[in-house]
């Protein structure tokens, strides 16, 4: 069988290097045949990887599609607040899309590229790649199969690490929801979607608490620490989030920092030769004090909610974490699980009520790619495109995590309890 012709559009961090990485590593069942990518850098880059000929490369999305069909499906790896016009342009010219998530920055943009997928009959597949990971395949399976008996308790934590806060959420594209989207949806849509898929019920009613404690002028640990780090910092070599020691000296990292390449990629188009990256510190947004910012979004959130089948969960995210990670808890009538997911150690343990046994499960794929989670994500959408299998999720099933999640920033901001069934309806 031949491999399968994709288009990319936005050949970034994610389009290039997770789901280009996808296509030389198994050329059996993928082929790049087109890229829409407005970086030069990156577009010539991309091209010259996947033998991608001159007249198949555009600067934007719609020179790709205002030709005929190209490609057998394509993928959508942009920045968030540019999802919906290429999307809904795709799903209109006959395209399956695979999509980056979130899907979209607003709920009501979110309805619509679900419906539009509905409508025209199109396979839309949002990346949350962590239903495809070992862990949490594993994780869904357990909690279905009834062991831990009736689900009473969760606790799920999304522990971002200070650097990755720092990189991403303060100096980086989802600094500021107006120009990305809210946190809890950038950064926890994975998790809700999880929450939702492993207990198998929809939520009732939610509450959330959060705000942006630290990353703020008022919280600068002097007065005056300049608003840029090469600027003459005071307090270079004692704060954490100093660029030069991130991104030239990799302090966060130590000696593993020597053959690390992300978050450095992101400065200089992937250009990772020093020079360059001193440059991007002293010209573009990753060379700014973290307290002399212009991010909005919080540094931390807990989102309280209540499920169909009355379990009660507690989604803990912050950005003050030593390790990068999710730590969980489920507390059933019959067994308790516990669970670490990060790089460094991914195992579950289930301590059995009736027998007082305990059973660890341990995760050796849990470094890199989300766990092995952008491996089974683009397993699964070739299969599905071959008509092999169904995948995992859908567009209208990944939009209850993003209702979730704007539920909650709503819940935030207002001080409220949200309903969550009148919120579906408002919605649909």
């Amino acid at each position: 069988m031949p491999p399968l012709q994709i288009a990319l559009i936005g050949a970034g961090g994610r389009g290039a290097n997770a789901y280009g990485d996808y296509a030389l590593h198994h050329p059996n069942d993928i082929r790049f045949v087109a890229v829409a990518e407005p970086i030069s850098e990156r577009r010539e880059r991309f091209a010259a990887l996947h033998d991608i000929p001159r007249d198949r490369q555009f600067s934007t999305w719609e020179d790709l599609l205002v030709r005929p069909r190209l490609a057998d499906a394509l993928i959508i790896a942009t920045q968030d607040q540019q999802h919906t016009a290429p999307t809904l342009a795709a799903l209109h010219a006959g395209y399956p899309v695979l999509l980056e998530k979130p899907m979209a920055t607003t709920l009501e943009e979110c309805v619509t590229l679900v419906r539009t997928a509905e409508s025209t009959g199109q396979p839309l597949l949002i990346c949350h790649v962590l239903r495809y990971t070992a862990f949490f395949s594993t994780l869904y399976q357990i909690v279905q199969s009834g062991r831990l008996g009736d689900v009473i308790t969760v606790e799920h934590r999304e522990n971002v690490a200070y650097w990755h806060m720092a990189h991403s959420f303060v100096r980086g594209h989802w600094r500021n929801k107006e120009y990305s989207s809210p946190m809890i949806l950038a950064k926890c849509c994975h998790d809700l979607d999880l929450l939702y898929w492993i207990l198998g019920q929809p939520v009732t009613r939610l509450s959330s608490v959060g705000s942006l404690r630290h990353f703020r002028p008022d919280q600068a640990p002097r007065a005056d620490v300049p608003q840029r780090c090469l600027d003459g910092c005071p307090v270079a070599e004692e704060c954490p989030y100093y660029a030069p020691g991130i991104y030239l000296e990799h302090r966060p990292w130590g000696e593993a920092g020597k053959t690390r390449t992300w978050p450095m990629t992101a400065l200089a188009h992937g250009n990772l030769d020093p020079d360059a990256i001193r440059q991007a510190l002293q010209e573009g947004p990753y060379g700014r004090c973290v307290y002399h910012c212009d991010n909005d979004v919080v540094d931390h959130q807990i989102v309280l909610m209540e499920n169909a089948a009355s379990t009660s969960i507690a989604l803990c995210m912050h950005g003050h974490s030593h390790q990068e990670g999710r730590t969980l808890r489920y507390d059933g009538t019959r067994a308790t699980l516990r669970g670490i997911f990060s790089s460094e150690c991914s195992e579950i343990t289930i301590h059995d009520h009736p027998t007082n046994t305990v059973e660890r499960i341990d995760f050796t794929e849990g470094i890199g790619g989300h766990g092995g989670g952008d491996t089974g994500l683009m397993d699964a959408f070739v299969q599905a495109l071959r008509g092999e299998q169904s995948p995992l999720t859908s567009g209208r099933a990944s939009l209850e995590s993003h209702l979730m999640a704007f539920a909650a920033e709503q819940a935030r901001l207002e001080r409220t309890v949200i309903d969550m069934n009148a919120f579906r309806a408002a919605a649909y």
